[in-house]
């Protein structure tokens, strides 16, 4: 996916670090002079040094969408100076995070991107944006409201080693700030740690320097300028806190269910099972009947909608038990195209506004919720394309269908399945390439065995 993240200081750079370590492409917009306290853990850096790492991540500044293309593409993450965030214009994003935290909507709306999340207060889920996320420490942190707002911004910082608002370092007059202590050094109590204005700042609990504004800044009185961490752990310095990483996840998690709420996923699970030589969905693997696994997949993927095409009593109630809606198959002989009809047509009348079918098959019992969710992911990088996983540029199941393959899908016939349109759309076919265990389907005893492949 693309991600576009308006503001790049550290709850910022935590959001950034949750998507680009899944492998998305990150894109920051900052101010001109960035006031990013902790600046350790911030790309907003990149603004004033042209380049930070932050845990192994590289952050480029960038002046236009030319460089902006070149620094994602090269596995960077890309941060240009663009207070209005015009870039998305061009970036055409399929999420954007407004993790400014002006405690205010500066301008976000839930138009900009497909999928909008907007950080702390002045957001409404589900009216500026498509969630917001609560930033108050405590038991709500990270929270995702799809139709609410959160707390409103009180002013006192959470608690961090048994101390609160003694933690910050506030301008004491203004004017540029000079600071005589450095990030990740440990100071005492009373300890001169800045002058702003040519005025005094005094840490009021000992412990290590976790953050404080370049030189030179001009500030004004009151402004915090810097914290101080009682817990004198200099190596946290260096991480993305606790608290930027929930967020991330949170945002990460947003994101993901957003795209599977477009999504329905049909197992495919009435097959004849004639080289099996019984009904190989209720055969054991591992302990339990095979079409079992599949489900037990499909819990990771809770805003999709779900269906399973079968004709045996034992998969509908448990599918029924799951919240999975049953596509009932009682003619097994008419082949995969008409089994794969019936799922979709069950999935479309459960879900009128679906935008693509993930089709799995029940006789995969080593597919993974990981291998589904790249398939989700690159189908929303390449909208239209046809999804499936494959080995060795050959493609397999499962298959991810745009709805605009939904009609032809419908008047297949035989035993081939979707592979007939593939045959006819080559250009239009991605391949994720997978293991061969995980796509093997199981046809017969022999094949159940796979623990040395």
């Amino acid at each position: 996916m693309k991600i576009l993240i308006k503001g790049a200081g550290d709850l910022a750079t935590g959001i950034a670090a949750a998507f680009f370590r899944k492998g998305h492409q990150v894109v920051m917009t900052e101010i001109e002079c960035p006031l990013t306290v902790r600046r350790q853990v911030a790309f907003s850096r990149t603004v004033y040094e042209k380049r930070a790492v932050v845990e192994e991540m590289e952050a480029v500044l960038v002046k236009d969408a030319s460089q902006m293309q070149q620094a994602v593409s090269s596995g960077k993450v890309a941060v240009i100076v663009d207070p209005e965030a015009k870039i998305r214009e061009v970036y055409k994003p399929d999420v954007l995070v407004d993790a400014i935290l002006a405690k205010r909507n500066t301008g976000t709306k839930k138009g900009d991107a497909p999928c909008v999340i907007g950080l702390g207060p002045g957001f409404c889920g589900g009216k500026d944006c498509y969630a917001a996320l609560e930033t108050m420490r405590g038991d709500t942190l990270g929270k995702i409201l799809y139709d609410s707002t959160p707390i409103p911004n009180t002013g006192v910082p959470g608690v961090v080693g048994g101390y609160s608002i003694e933690r910050l370092l506030k301008a004491s007059g203004d004017g540029k700030i000079e600071p005589k202590a450095k990030i990740g050094d440990i100071v005492e109590k009373g300890q001169i740690v800045a002058y702003t204005g040519g005025k005094p700042v005094y840490a009021r609990v000992a412990g290590v320097v976790r953050g404080m504004l370049q030189a030179g800044i001009n500030v004004k009185t009151g402004l915090k300028i810097g914290d101080v961490d009682p817990r004198k752990d200099i190596s946290l310095v260096y991480k993305i806190s606790d608290k930027s990483n929930l967020l991330g996840m949170q945002a990460y998690k947003v994101a993901e269910q957003y795209f599977c709420s477009q999504t329905g996923i049909v197992v495919l699970a009435a097959g004849r099972s004639s080289r099996y030589g019984e009904n190989k969905l209720l055969a054991e693997v591992g302990g339990s009947p095979m079409f079992r696994h599949i489900f037990e997949v499909l819990k990771e993927f809770p805003m999709c909608e779900k269906v399973v095409s079968t004709r045996f009593p034992q998969i509908m109630k448990e599918a029924k038990e799951q919240g999975i809606a049953v596509a009932e198959n009682n003619h097994p002989e008419w082949g995969i195209a008409y089994s794969l009809q019936c799922g979709l047509k069950k999935c479309m009348e459960q879900k009128p506004d679906v935008k693509k079918i993930l089709f799995v098959v029940g006789d995969q019992p080593y597919l993974t919720a990981k291998t589904l969710r790249r398939l989700m992911g690159v189908s929303v990088q390449y909208p239209g394309k046809i999804i499936c996983a494959g080995t060795h540029g050959r493609p397999g199941n499962p298959v991810l269908w745009d709805q605009k393959y939904f009609q032809e899908l419908l008047k297949l016939e035989g035993d081939t399945g979707g592979r007939q349109i593939m045959k006819k759309y080559p250009d239009e076919v991605i391949i994720c390439e997978t293991t061969k265990k995980e796509l093997h389907d199981i046809d017969q005893k022999t094949d159940i065995d796979l623990s040395g492949q």
